[in-house]
């Protein structure tokens, strides 16, 4: 009942603050945000869902393109090279264009991205059209990062964990949904996947009405106010971001690749089982991002940063050395790392306010990079922990398994201890956020 309460006062102190903020109206403004929010926490949730639609999706793309594993592998890393593009160009349009036309672009692309894959009946078709609808994603991910960051003036951590609480949440329904809709029959024809694509990347349609009638702030800066990238980049506190983002990141995404298979290879669970510790982590990890976002603006970003990453190390650490019985702890972690984007986020934005766009881009690109090599190490760590103790023996895979388990842990620790050099520097300063 009392986060409940803590989270009322915040919202009715936000709306508040901007309402003295703004000319004109009460009427006038509550319409303006009530828009704004919309066009975020809607884009949140279409976002969580265009990521996460895919999984009920594969094996029907894969048998119906006849794909081995290497192209079905291939096909997915379209995700990560997409979004590496995206990052690549989206600033710069938001410089030239603003905001509000480059968000609409991205909810738009994503809907055009539906329609390709709705008519694509070969794969070099589909192929294409699976990788525009991951430039339109990355781009999507940017604004709304930018648009958060802009909008989120007052109880900045708050909101941004609120935010993403809604890509949790939607994440977390997403596959659910999709099966239901692959089955549908509509006019005497199954949607199935193609349909599945176009009905629910069409959702985008709603943040897009919201968009319009929307203006965002930000815009109007000039050129010559903004900060540079240049700039940007001689701020140690920036790079230390980067770290902090990366292995947190790489922590975060982890464990949905991860966990099932650590828990039944390790401890020979069967998938219903293993799937449901999975999603209790994606369950804590909602959670925490809903009830523990006021405790960022309270405590503090960086100490917020360094305290939820420690928690989900020592978590993942005492599952790990606890064995079967203590695995719980797996899905508790989640609630620790789920803070660290909204609140990476929230930082900067404060911390960079005249130049937000450009922060973020730089740091969620390396961040990019950063995830992608993670997960190669994960790998690495486990073939190499497991030929030491035996490719072929049960106790190889074991500790192999647990040792590239640590290092999910072993980033969570890095992230935190970022965070410990980030609170120090900024502190002597005197610019602790």
């Amino acid at each position: 009942m009392t986060l409940v309460s803590t989270y009322m006062d915040t919202m009715e102190e936000l709306i508040l603050n901007q309402q003295a903020s703004t000319q004109g109206s009460k009427r006038k403004f509550n319409k303006l945000y009530a828009m704004q929010l919309a066009t975020i926490f809607l884009g949140f949730i279409v976002f969580g869902i265009s990521e996460n639609i895919k999984g009920p999706a594969i094996p029907r793309i894969q048998f119906d393109f006849n794909l081995d594993e290497k192209q079905l592998g291939t096909l997915l890393s379209l995700n990560a090279l997409g979004y590496l593009i995206a990052c690549s160009f989206t600033a710069i349009l938001v410089r030239k264009w603003g905001i509000k036309a480059v968000s609409i672009i991205s909810f738009g692309s994503m809907i055009l991205s539906g329609v390709f894959i709705y008519v694509s009946h070969t794969y070099p078709l589909f192929a294409s059209s699976y990788f525009f609808m991951y430039i339109g994603n990355g781009m999507l991910e940017i604004a709304l990062a930018i648009l958060g960051a802009r909008i989120f003036v007052k109880n900045t951590g708050t909101m941004m964990n609120l935010s993403h609480f809604f890509y949790g949440l939607s994440s977390t329904v997403a596959p659910l949904l999709a099966t239901g809709v692959m089955s549908l029959t509509v006019f005497g024809h199954l949607l199935d996947w193609r349909g599945m694509y176009l009905v629910m990347l069409s959702l985008c349609l709603l943040p897009i009405i919201a968009a319009l009638r929307s203006k965002f702030p930000g815009d109007d800066l000039a050129h010559e106010d903004r900060t540079s990238l240049k700039t940007l980049t001689r701020d140690p506190a920036l790079w230390l971001m980067v770290l902090i983002l990366s292995f947190g990141v790489v922590s975060e995404l982890a464990v949905g690749g991860w966990l099932v298979n650590f828990l039944e290879k390790a401890y020979t669970w069967d998938t219903v089982k293993a799937s449901g510790l999975l999603s209790a982590f994606f369950l804590t990890f909602s959670l925490g991002r809903l009830l523990l976002g006021p405790l960022t603006d309270r405590i503090g970003f960086v100490l917020s940063l360094i305290l939820f990453s420690a928690f989900s190390a020592v978590c993942t650490f005492v599952a790990l050395a606890g064995g079967e019985s203590l695995a719980i702890f797996f899905a508790i972690s989640g609630a620790g790392i789920a803070m660290i984007y909204p609140t990476v986020m929230a930082f900067i934005a404060r911390r960079y306010p005249n130049g937000s766009d450009t922060a973020i881009t730089f740091t969620v690109t390396l961040m990019g990079v950063g995830s992608v090599i993670g997960n190669y190490v994960i790998g690495w760590v486990i073939e190499g922990v497991k030929n030491m103790y035996g490719a072929t023996t049960e106790l190889g895979l074991l500790r192999g398994l647990q040792a590239g388990y640590g290092f999910i842990g072993l980033c969570a620790v890095i992230c935190a201890a970022s965070g410990v050099v980030l609170y120090v520097y900024l502190k002597r300063r005197r610019e602790l956020i």
